[in-house]
């Protein structure tokens, strides 16, 4: 697949690799949310990813009318038509993408110290959010596909972003626009790396 380039991480998939756009200027100057889902957490062979997508507030229709939905109810070309329409609007919403190895995943479960998939997978949220932050973005309120109890999850996220207005909930990538954004980043990224299994 030509829509992504994974070459980052394809030069050493034993590591995690984050990808993503530049922040774009609207994103610095106005105030955005941001959203969070992951895909590729069921099968055994291959990574899993997270995905952020982010917007300027006042841009929620627009995000709308780009058709965003649940990727899980898209076919692959319906998800890679939605990501190329991320892509074709720089100006508009910004993206990240975490890939986390089938390697480290192995490890983290090997641990003598407890860290389940779901610590992984807060702790991948939480690092792009910081991320995010780090290019300047604006972010104003975060929205986040739950992964284990939505109330602890959140308020887990609001200990660590006390000036963020963060929800955290069941199905939120059905929900808001911007987590159906990130959840067809992720689906995206995730089935590319996938393509490319048998290399390993």
């Amino acid at each position: 697949m030509d829509l992504v380039d994974l070459s980052a991480f394809l030069e050493d998939n034993s590591k995690n690799c984050v990808i993503g756009s530049d922040a774009p200027e609207s994103c610095k100057s106005l105030p955005c949310w941001l959203g969070i889902d992951e895909a590729g957490r069921g099968p055994v062979l291959g990574p899993m990813v997270y995905g952020t997508c982010y917007s300027p507030l006042e841009k929620k229709d627009k995000l709308k009318e780009m058709g965003f939905a649940d990727s899980k109810t898209l076919s692959e070309e319906q998800r890679e038509d939605r990501f190329q329409t991320i892509s074709d609007n720089p100006d508009v919403i910004g993206w990240m993408i975490d890939i986390l190895s089938p390697n480290f995943i192995s490890t983290s479960m090997l641990r003598r110290s407890k860290y389940n998939l779901n610590a992984v997978s807060h702790d991948s949220a939480i690092g792009l959010i910081r991320k995010v932050l780090d290019k300047g973005a604006n972010i104003a309120e975060v929205y986040v596909d739950t992964v284990g109890d939505p109330a602890k999850y959140q308020a887990k996220l609001c200990s660590i972003f006390p000036d963020l207005k963060i929800t955290v909930a069941k199905k939120a990538d059905a929900t808001y626009p911007i987590v159906s954004a990130a959840s067809i980043c992720a689906k995206v990224f995730c089935t590319s790396c996938r393509l490319h299994v048998t290399e390993w």
